[in-house]
């Protein structure tokens, strides 16, 4: 067995395919002055070309994963318009005589080793982008057929060294059963877009591969616990074959709870929403029993294109998730830029700390036109449902004034021009920064409801990048502090009266329920993926009990002592259910 990282959960069995590895030969070729200007057109030709494929494979994908994962190929569209990049290509050129598909692949080489030696996983990753954008570079200057994968097969387990976006947006799931590559990270690009197709995968497995895969070997993947079998025994595969089944047979017995009303066993009923960012999650959540949206992402509106979008096209898209809804609520996040989420046309500074830095609500206030136009696009879509506007990364009240100020500027102007809105719209914060918590009696106040965004509130209150591998296992979302951050801002919000929801990936942990039951939380908004099996725990849950376990969590001075309760209360939960 080989351990690797589990980077998308799931489980194949099948034969493997050896993806050879993406590395073009280049010979040393040299070039006299007058062929310059030929050798800049061919770069500037082969830069066109590489351009308009990425565009066609944005195309491809939209429909296949949503808009959002194809933002990673804004992001090698940028590489090739980098004027950085551009000028060290002319300049091994210029100063070396040399041909362009030889510079082309000095400068990648230059870059690769560059951020490989980059004490942070994030820029790691990255490296493998540019070796991507610069391998399809090089692929149409030297003229050389792109490798692609058998389609006349049986489908097949994929192995590789490591897999770029742009390989991967070429697999069909129908032929691709799993995939294992020897590098790679869970953040990696590759690993999100194999978890939005839904394939599993499991990285970096070649620190323990004692000798390579071959084609043609049966290989067993377990996307959930990062294990590998290579040629396993009969047992072993039998053993996978069973769980594999039981999978399948545990999605299609939750499918019949997806119409049920969440409810607890003795009356608590905790509304379970999704988290989406596109019509084609919304689909996915209305079809697992969602009651509504408790977090739409606004980003994908701004990521997938060349500009700003207009107040029409915004209004469109509110407009028809909210229809889509019937009357369920839509929470609508206002625009969540910087940090790792960055826009090719709207230059934001270079930070030391872009997580703590020009983000989110910062540069919807800094740039009044900008969050005027979503403002006014959200409170048009608010006359076609039950609409909820939401602020993020809140941090105090000034915030909270100023953006309603701006809020209120753009009810006066659709008044002024006849055009109809909700006028009771709901306003409401995140509270993902431990300053909002602090003044969470403060703030509850000021707006109509909490969402706890539980990702960046435990990122910010451990001081843990869950990005940087090296301090990753820092990221604890059950430590004692979380529990204290958690009780104030739910008690704050029942003082006064307005609704308090989670998202977050702790919204859809099994485990985390009896805490949000306990603290008489509103709504759930999560991973559609994610709805079902949380519905299923709650229908077997009791609050009363929940309750009484959150008094005993709150006396945990350790997250140990905290997840062991949890896990006991898990299990207690299980056997009462088995023995009916």
């Amino acid at each position: 067995m080989i351990q690797g990282i589990g980077a998308s959960s799931g489980i194949a069995i099948g034969k493997a395919f050896v993806l050879p590895n993406w590395e073009w030969e280049v010979p040393d070729q040299k070039i006299d002055v007058a062929d310059f200007a030929r050798e800049f057109e061919r770069v500037y030709e082969g830069i066109r070309t590489s351009k308009h494929e990425i565009e066609q494979i944005k195309d491809e994908l939209r429909e296949v994963v949503g808009s959002e994962e194809t933002h990673i190929f804004d992001a090698h569209i940028a590489i090739l318009d980098d004027p950085v990049f551009m000028n060290e290509i002319q300049g091994i050129i210029q100063r070396q005589y040399k041909a362009a598909e030889v510079a082309v692949k000095e400068a990648i080489d230059h870059f690769v080793t560059m951020f490989d030696l980059l004490d942070d996983e994030y820029m790691k990753e990255r490296a493998l982008d540019i070796k991507d954008v610069g391998n399809r570079l090089l692929k149409h200057l030297l003229g050389v057929p792109e490798i692609a994968l058998p389609k006349d097969t049986q489908p097949f387990i994929l192995v590789a060294k490591e897999l770029s976006p742009s390989q991967l947006a070429h697999i069909n799931p129908d032929h691709v059963l799993g995939i294992v590559t020897m590098a790679g990270s869970t953040t990696s690009h590759s690993s999100i877009m194999a978890r939005a197709l839904g394939i599993p995968l499991v990285v970096g497995v070649e620190g323990d591969l004692n000798e390579p895969i071959n084609t043609g070997q049966m290989i067993v993947v377990d996307g959930g616990e990062g294990k590998v079998y290579i040629e396993p025994e009969p047992a072993i595969i039998a053993e996978y074959e069973r769980l594999r089944e039981s999978e399948t047979e545990e999605k299609r017995k939750l499918q019949h709870i997806a119409d049920r009303t969440s409810v607890t066993p003795d009356g608590k009923s905790l509304r379970l929403k999704a988290n989406i960012s596109s019509m084609k999650e919304l689909e996915i959540a209305l079809s697992s029993g969602a009651s509504g949206v408790g977090l739409f992402r606004t980003e994908f509106l701004y990521m997938d294109r060349s500009r700003f979008p207009r107040e029409e096209e915004q209004f469109e898209v509110y407009r028809s998730v909210a229809e889509r809804l019937g009357g369920e609520s839509l929470v609508i996040r206002t625009l969540d830029i910087g940090g790792d989420k960055q826009l090719d046309y709207f230059e934001l500074p270079e930070e030391d700390n872009p997580f703590l830095g020009y983000r989110a609500i910062r540069i919807s206030l800094d740039r009044r036109d900008l969050f005027k136009t979503q403002l006014r696009a959200i409170l048009r879509a608010s006359a076609f449902g039950d609409v909820k506007l939401m602020y993020p990364l809140i941090s105090s009240l000034e915030e909270v004034r100023a953006a309603n100020a701006i809020l209120d500027e753009a009810r006066r102007e659709l008044d002024e021009d006849g055009i109809a809105y909700d006028k009771a719209m709901k306003v409401g914060i995140m509270i993902e920064v431990p300053a909002a918590v602090m003044i969470a009696d403060l703030l509850a106040q000021e707006v109509d409801f909490f969402s706890v965004g539980t990702n960046d509130l435990v990122q910010f209150t451990l001081a843990v990048d869950r990005m940087n591998e090296q301090i990753s296992h820092l990221y604890d979302p059950f430590h004692p502090a979380l529990l204290r951050m958690l009780l104030q801002t739910a008690e704050a919000a029942k003082r006064q009266g307005i609704t308090v929801s989670v998202c977050g990936e702790m919204a859809g942990d099994l485990r985390a329920l009896p805490i949000w039951l306990g603290l008489d939380v509103d709504d759930l908004s999560m991973s559609a993926h994610s709805i079902l099996h949380v519905k299923q725990r709650l229908l077997m849950t009791r609050q009363e009990e929940s309750r009484a376990l959150l008094e005993q969590l709150k006396a945990c001075r350790t997250s140990n002592e905290i997840v062991q309760r949890l896990n006991d209360f898990k299990a207690t939960i299980n056997e009462r259910t088995a023995n009916g």
